[in-house]
């Protein structure tokens, strides 16, 4: 009671300020950066009832879901700031709460759960990205949620198993037995199709968190005393793996479109007999799907960084993890407000450099971790984070951005929260152990909201002074 209590009270201090003035600003009453390709399809989204028609900017290349959700929005709300925002704020808060909860089942600590919950508050990445019309913060809640069903997965396997030693019957069979069916991994296959229905890079979590759920298993059975554990899990978990978190994320993925199967006018929908050969076994919806998802990875392929064009504001991945070129969103040197002649306000997406700026060690530390002492929950969050990172070195040449970081900042968060552990030390510490660790955590927790709050103003495009604005520019690279 007391963890759900601490969770209710963090998420709603988190959904305050994902929603505090959620609808400012706009630009002259219209989208701001990239919602003005997102916030338009999303109300063709509503208008049609779950598809778009109307490729503007020729740049519809992300498949559906996240508009639908937008959508809701846009019904409430109309078509203004909150309207365009309001999703994805609620998105935001979720994910909060997710965090709280897989933070407290990774340390069993209640303190540790709401310390997590507040460091990602206190995010600037999950903080601008939650009050944006944009897809990326609905990839990051469906992916966190994903790696919260594994976890509990891990965890009703192992409670089996130890069932199956108590009972004598673990080594009936040297693979050990089957587990039975495992409905948290069938959850997180339905979270993982609906990452990959917001944005295709989805995919990658789907092998990363593939890759991760066979060698918890393998390692369960070694824990319980499996002849062959190895042989155990690819014998007995790699199949129901392949159904758990291919073939569920593949359905759920192709259900997102459902409303553009049923739709007349829909994007590249009836592109059979006309654009294409139709192949007469094969359903003309899924010609046309297939045909509409060549051209989106046509689209990525060649979005290539040219040498006399380059967007302003690109970056490159081994930029991200310290936020070292973050991206301005929204610029206005005519606001007034500021209780100054000259004003100006100002949206940057950057990532709280409290936090951000530690990723090299507390990377380092979990690596360690993981290699020297097994531990299987630092082993987890890097597989986590790892996934929306390493991908990106695979096609240096394409232009790049650093709000893909998005679903990283929920496993920065676990990383340090778990490292933060270490320091506060076990409940059974002494006293003088144990204050030393509890101070030193909260002078850090201190840090990095004192951190945001001082980077509130260009997290939220509030109005500033020009002096100001020079103060928050850190490092020669924020320009």
């Amino acid at each position: 009671m007391r963890g759900w209590l601490m969770t209710a009270v963090v998420t709603l201090v988190g959904a305050v300020v994902r929603f505090w003035n959620v609808g400012y600003p706009t630009d002259k009453g219209t989208p701001i950066f990239d919602e003005k390709h997102y916030v338009p399809q999303t109300a063709q989204v509503l208008r049609n009832g779950g598809y778009e028609d109307n490729p503007g900017y020729e740049l519809i290349v992300h498949p559906p879901f996240a508009k639908q959700l937008m959508a809701i929005g846009q019904e409430l709300f109309g078509y203004d700031g909150i309207g365009w925002r309001f999703a994805s704020a609620l998105a935001g808060a979720i994910t909060i709460l997710l965090i709280i909860r897989i933070a407290r089942r990774l340390t069993r600590s209640d303190l540790l759960g709401a310390l997590a919950g507040i460091l990602l508050i206190a995010d600037g990445v999950s903080h601008v990205q939650s009050r944006m019309g944009m897809l990326d913060i609905f990839l990051a809640l469906f992916v966190v949620a994903a790696f919260g069903c594994l976890v509990a997965d891990r965890e009703q396997m192992r409670a089996r198993l130890a069932v199956a030693v108590r009972e004598g019957f673990i080594n009936n069979s040297a693979f050990g037995p089957s587990i039975g069916f495992r409905w948290w991994r069938v959850g997180a296959g339905v979270m993982l199709g609906a990452a990959c229905g917001i944005k295709w890079s989805g995919i990658w979590y789907i092998a990363a968190f593939g890759l991760l759920t066979v060698i918890w298993s393998a390692l369960a059975r070694r824990a319980a005393g499996v002849e062959e554990p190895w042989l155990g899990a690819l014998v007995k978990d790699v199949l129901p793996s392949l159904g758990g978190l291919v073939a569920i994320p593949v359905l759920v993925y192709v259900a997102t479109w459902f409303p553009w199967m049923a739709s007349e006018t829909g994007i590249d929908r009836h592109v059979v007999g006309t654009k294409i050969q139709d192949v007469t076994w094969i359903p003309d919806t899924l010609q046309s799907l297939w045909y509409n998802a060549k051209n989106v990875y046509k689209f990525h392929v060649e979005l290539v960084t040219s040498e006399t064009n380059r967007h302003p504001w690109e970056s490159k991945p081994w930029t991200w993890p310290m936020g070292l070129r973050p991206m301005l969103y929204y610029y206005d040197n005519s606001v007034t407000g500021c209780g100054a002649a000259s004003c100006l306000g100002a949206i940057m997406l950057i990532g709280t450099p409290a936090m951000w700026w530690l990723a090299f060690p507390v990377i380092g530390w979990a690596i360690f971790r993981t290699i020297g002492r097994m531990d299987w929950r630092y082993a987890g969050v890097l597989v986590g984070y790892a996934a929306g990172l390493l991908p990106w070195f695979l096609n240096l040449d394409r232009q790049m951005y650093f709000f893909y970081v998005t679903p990283m900042a929920p496993f920065l968060v676990l990383l340090i929260v778990l490292a933060m552990g270490e320091v506060l030390g076990r409940s059974t510490a002494g006293s003088e152990r144990r204050g030393t660790g509890m101070l030193v955590v909260a002078l850090y927790v201190g840090i990095v909201v004192a951190n945001f709050v001082w980077l509130w103003p260009i997290l939220n495009g509030n109005p500033i002074t020009p002096e100001m604005w020079q103060q928050q520019l850190w490092l020669p690279s924020w320009r």
